[in-house]
């Protein structure tokens, strides 16, 4: 499977990664260890070798998952994953890398990400220099291999550039939700910064699933998600309907359709979470998908449908 490396960086990363929020079972619905597990998996097993995970998945649990998926092919993945924006103290952070560290069963993280901004969702304002110097100081141990950072706006990632080398930013992006093209893409373009897209099926939208009529759980957190509601869901019906006819030529699925058309954007690879080993298979495929110019920017135009009615907040719920 054909390799990029991240940021300035000798670390080799899949254009497709797995996304384990859902692993970790909080703020999910119907969640199995086992099935979590095969699916991380079977995902390697098709050549996704990049895995993301956080401490604030399930308080560590969804790290506990990836290792037991992975441990005995450690040398053979990459692993992301975050601290939470609770923890961007100096001291907190090394401790927080150090939980990680035993939860992944590793003595290294390839990419260790400051997962939101310091005062996001009512956390204690650090200073990023602060936050900054005890990444430094993981990376000079190598206990980190890379810096990164997720939920940043641009002015945000310039200001940790400052301290050190940021390798890459993990943003919301999908067809449907495009904020980062704006001005962190161009930004990223510039200094050679991997943009690490998550919800990049639009939370399960684009796979055509959520149709008209559908009930999410309650406790499902995407039924706070801007895109389920009102107008935004009706154009998001509107243009899947357009999008199909152009998965079907590809012989694909709307799912594997999105992906590609999204790990084709500048700097962009894609992180998609997976459920079960078919959707992790199923999602691979998208990496050997070669979409025509004519048919990028079709598909661009048609996203475009959902996106232009959006407003600028990067942030992609109502909580």
């Amino acid at each position: 499977m054909q390799k990029r490396y991240l940021g300035q960086t000798n670390i080799e990363i899949t254009p497709l990664l797995v996304g384990t929020w859902q692993a970790g079972k909080k703020m999910w619905a119907g969640i199995e260890d086992g099935e979590s597990i095969k699916a991380i998996r079977a995902a390697f097993e098709a050549g996704i070798t990049t895995i993301d995970t956080a401490e604030i998945y399930g308080e560590g649990h969804s790290e506990s998952i990836v290792a037991q998926a992975l441990a005995d092919v450690r040398e053979r993945v990459i692993y992301a994953t975050k601290v939470f924006a609770n923890h961007l103290k100096y001291e907190e952070v090394i401790a927080a890398c150090d939980r990680s560290l035993k939860n992944l069963q590793t003595d290294y993280i390839d990419l260790y990400q400051i997962h939101w901004p310091s005062g996001s969702w009512n956390t204690e304002i650090v200073p990023i220099s602060e936050t900054m110097a005890a990444l430094n100081y993981l990376k000079a141990q190598g206990k980190i291999r890379a810096i990164g950072v997720s939920n940043f706006s641009r002015s945000q990632l310039e200001e940790a550039s400052q301290y050190g080398r940021i390798e890459s930013i993990q943003p919301p992006y999908s067809l449907f939700w495009r904020s980062v093209e704006k001005e962190i893409m161009p930004y990223c373009i510039e200094n050679n910064i991997s943009i690490l897209a998550y919800s990049p099926l639009a939370q399960g939208l684009l796979t055509g699933k959520f149709r008209n009529g559908y009930q999410l759980a309650a406790e499902d957190h995407r039924i706070k998600n801007k895109l389920f509601h009102g107008e935004n869901f009706q154009r998001v019906q509107a243009a899947l309907t357009q999008l199909e006819p152009i998965a079907n030529r590809y012989n694909c699925s709307l799912a594997q359709l999105s992906l590609a058309w999204l790990i084709k954007q500048p700097q962009t690879n894609a992180i998609a979470g997976v459920r079960n080993a078919a959707q992790a298979v199923n999602n691979a495929q998208a990496m050997t998908i070669n979409l025509t110019p004519e048919d990028l920017k079709l598909i661009d135009n048609i996203g475009k449908q959902v996106t232009d009615f959006l407003d600028d907040n990067p942030v992609l719920w109502d909580f």
